[in-house]
């Protein structure tokens, strides 16, 4: 596949990670702990439970910077924002944990978590079995895995052992040749990112030109550029009610009165 040139330079970055980390917590190490944790919360449930009530199943995300926009949010206490998410009635949260380009770290989302009843999901970008196990160890009740950073068999693997672990996964797509590859994997979630990361642009488009290709057994959540309640209309519309927000939370003084404005 044609990888963009930032999530090359990212994961160039995670292998490095993963062998640094290694030396201070070896795989076992992780294995083990990964089975003292609670059982998970159910991702796709509460997203199902959302849908099923005719709500928007809104993923609210906790980002401290990005790549392309630099940092979002100087105040940044990710338990506060977790429990203004679950006032405002978010079915889950995402939770940067990538140190190096979006200034995350796994004990946001420990704190995240703690603070609310909200199930999680690690974002960040996961390319080996130890980064899955870290997720399960740091309470992680679903991952995020991107089609453009992994084989299609690195894809089923991860997504396989995931679910062993009894974590979600929301396998995310950008285009129709991703696509392609996310639906050889039997996952319920699919996971349209509305940025073209070779050039940053976001277009709402990308994922209307997608939904036709999708079986009706998969939950589609719209990724990136969600910025108005027209948007959120526009995919309503579309029979789109998934929705993973970020920016336009972070970027407001409270993040849950953004979303409870965003998806009255």
């Amino acid at each position: 596949m044609n990888t963009p040139t930032i999530l090359t330079k990212i994961v160039d970055r995670k292998r490095e990670e993963i062998a640094e980390r290694s030396k201070t917590v070896s795989l076992a190490d992780l294995k083990a702990m990964s089975q003292d944790i609670a059982p998970a919360r159910g991702f796709v449930k509460a997203i199902q439970t959302k849908l099923d009530q005719g709500h928007s199943a809104v993923i609210a995300e906790i980002k401290k910077a990005s790549p392309s926009k630099g940092v979002l949010r100087e105040h940044f206490v990710p338990a506060d924002i977790a429990k203004s998410y679950e006032q405002a009635g978010a079915a889950c949260m995402s939770v940067l944990t990538d140190a190096d380009f979006f200034q995350g770290h796994e004990d946001y989302l420990k704190q995240a978590r703690a603070a609310c009843s909200l199930p999680a999901i690690r974002k960040d970008f996961l390319v080996d079995e130890y980064q899955i196990y870290e997720a399960k160890s740091i309470g992680a009740d679903c991952v995020l895995l991107i089609v453009a950073c992994l084989s299609q068999q690195q894809l089923a693997d991860l997504t396989g052992l995931s679910h062993e672990l009894g974590m979600d996964v929301l396998i995310e797509v950008h285009d129709g040749d991703e696509l392609d590859v996310a639906l050889t994997v039997d996952n319920p979630l699919v996971g349209i990112n509305n940025r073209n990361l070779h050039t940053f642009e976001v277009s709402l488009d990308n994922t209307y030109q997608l939904l036709d290709r999708i079986p009706e057994n998969r939950i589609v959540v719209t990724e990136s550029g969600i910025h108005t309640t027209a948007d959120v209309a526009d995919m309503r519309a579309h029979q789109v009610n998934a929705f993973l927000v970020g920016e336009a939370f972070m970027r407001a003084e409270n993040p849950g009165d953004e979303l409870a404005k965003l998806f009255v």
